[in-house]
C-alpha cells in the first residue's frame, strides 16, 4: 500500500473543504445577527462548516481556510497568473495577504463573544520566490500572546515540500465590538 504525498494530502483536504464551504452559504460577509453569542473560534469553525459566509477575498486570491483550533489558523492557497508581478514573480502582496489571513484568524480563535480585532502592525519576510515546484503553499497562524488589549501572533508560508517561502508576525489591537442598537435583531 503506497502512502499519499504530502501535496496529495493537502489536495484531497482541499476539495474537502472546498465541497463543504460551496454547498454551504458561498462567499460573502455574515451579518451581526449571525455572530451574535458566537465565540471567534466558533464564527471560524461555522465558516469551516459551511454555515457562515467565507470572506470573497478568498475566491479573488485563490486560497482558503483549512481548519482552526485555539489559538491556530492554517490557511491554504495557489498563486496563479493573476498574482505575479511585473517581472513575473508571485506579488509580495498575495504571501503577505495569505500570512495576514492565518495570522488575524488565529487571533480570531481566542476572541470571546463580544471582542473583536484589529491588526495594527504587520511584518512580512519574504525568503525564496514561490515557484512552479509549489502548485499549493500553506500559511500557519499561531498566536504567542493574547491579553485584553493586544495579541502577538506569528506565521509561516510553506510547500507541501516543506519549503519556506516567507514567515511574518502581527500585532493586533483587541477591543469590545459595538452593541447592535435595540429592535435590530442583532
Amino acid at each position: 500500500m503506497t502512502q499519499n504525498t504530502p501535496l496529495e494530502t493537502w489536495l484531497a483536504q482541499e476539495r474537502e473543504v472546498a465541497a463543504r464551504l460551496e454547498a454551504g452559504c458561498g462567499p460573502g460577509v455574515a451579518t451581526p445577527a449571525q455572530l451574535a453569542g458566537k465565540t471567534g473560534l466558533e464564527m471560524m469553525q461555522a465558516m469551516l462548516r459551511g454555515e457562515l459566509p467565507y470572506p470573497p477575498i478568498a475566491r479573488t486570491l485563490d486560497f482558503q481556510l483549512m481548519e482552526v483550533g485555539e489559538g491556530r489558523a492554517l490557511f491554504q492557497g495557489t498563486p496563479g497568473p493573476a498574482h505575479l508581478n511585473p517581472m513575473g514573480g508571485v506579488h509580495g502582496g498575495w504571501y503577505a495577504t495569505l500570512l495576514d489571513s492565518a495570522l488575524g484568524c488565529a487571533v480570531h480563535t481566542l476572541m470571546p463573544a463580544g471582542r473583536g480585532y484589529t491588526t495594527a502592525e504587520l511584518g512580512v519576510n519574504l525568503v525564496k520566490a514561490i515557484g512552479p515546484k509549489a502548485p499549493r503553499v500553506r500559511a500557519e497562524g499561531k498566536v504567542i500572546h493574547c491579553g485584553r488589549q493586544l495579541a502577538t501572533a506569528e506565521a509561516r508560508l510553506y510547500g507541501p515540500d516543506g519549503t519556506l517561502y516567507a514567515h511574518a508576525t502581527t500585532t493586533c489591537l483587541v477591543f469590545d465590538l459595538p452593541k447592535a442598537p435595540a429592535g435590530t435583531g442583532a
